[in-house]
């Protein structure tokens, strides 16, 4: 008996703090409105605090509640759906949340192409030999390199994309492969022309890793497009933002390549969007070392 008394009584002392708890973080699950299936990898957003988190493969995500503000949009962004947000109050109870989200419609467009020949033409980087140095994401930040089309060919569809993967780090970890129009603020990355999940997993690092796109029948733009690496989480991982400062990077490692005069990688954060990497040795600027394989169209 008495030690039923005591159980009791240790459970009302931590009632009030399991509910300043739950009231000091949002958590919940992302779903897709129509089916109910959880959203894989999508990026939740505090907009004013300017941090997030993303979901797991099976939906769920945790974050803690505004600091900066009373109120606060919270930002839900995932591939093939549209943009939602949600109106929090801090204080408010925002754990075990299901968020639906509608699908964006797919638009499909005709594709002319009036040539003879088709031939397989190399873009972005060319060197086989990485620089020094290495590039680390968290789970949800990407890294996306500028495929230029420098020489004004007559582009057609993109047929594999590829990355120069480190022997540091966990190579064999997933990614996420983004592919998107530069038609963002200053030419950066904005709209997905890769509307689907492609999760892949290198079998070693210390090479190009090389995946094939040639199913999704992605247009190239005429100027060119960017292809990112996305750093998703595993399993029951899913990370929230008071700790990520003292998170190691377990995933993937890019390495940089040196051999262009012009920025051409921009990095994404949650929560801060879009940023040119500016970095240079000797005249030669620090980009993510990507390059893609596309069909080029000869008259």
């Amino acid at each position: 008996m008495p030690q039923r008394v005591l159980f009791l009584f240790a459970l009302f002392l931590l009632l009030p703090a399991l509910s300043f708890a739950q009231a000091n973080r949002i958590s919940g699950r992302v779903v897709d409105q129509k089916t109910k299936e959880p959203i894989s990898f999508a990026s939740i957003g505090l907009k004013e605090e300017q941090a997030g988190a993303l979901t797991n493969e099976y939906g769920f995500f945790q974050l803690p509640m505004p600091d900066k503000n009373a109120t606060d949009s919270l930002i839900i962004m995932a591939l093939g759906y549209k943009r939602t947000a949600l109106l929090v109050r801090k204080g408010s109870k925002m754990d075990e949340l299901i968020i639906e989200v509608p699908k964006l419609p797919i638009l499909l467009g005709n594709v002319n192409i009036s040539a003879s020949k088709v031939k397989e033409l190399e873009m972005g980087a060319r060197n086989n030999t990485p620089g020094d140095g290495m590039i680390q994401g968290m789970p949800g930040s990407q890294y996306a390199f500028w495929v230029k089309n420098d020489k004004s060919k007559k582009l057609g569809m993109i047929r594999s994309v590829s990355f120069f993967l480190s022997e540091s780090g966990f190579p064999r970890e997933p990614f996420r492969v983004r592919i998107y129009r530069a038609d963002g603020n200053y030419s950066s990355p904005n709209t997905d022309l890769l509307t689907e999940n492609v999760v892949v997993s290198a079998p070693g690092g210390g090479q190009w890793f090389t995946i094939d796109l040639g199913a999704y029948n992605i247009v190239a733009p005429e100027d060119g497009f960017y292809v990112a690496m996305e750093w998703i989480v595993s399993g029951d991982k899913f990370y929230t933002t008071n700790f990520m400062d003292s998170y190691t990077p377990y995933g993937q490692i890019l390495r940089p390549t040196f051999e262009f005069k012009e920025s051409r990688t921009w990095n994404y954060t949650i929560g801060r969007g879009w940023t040119l990497i500016t970095l240079a040795n000797n005249g030669q600027r620090y980009n993510a070392m990507i390059k893609a394989s596309v069909d080029m169209y000869k008259d």
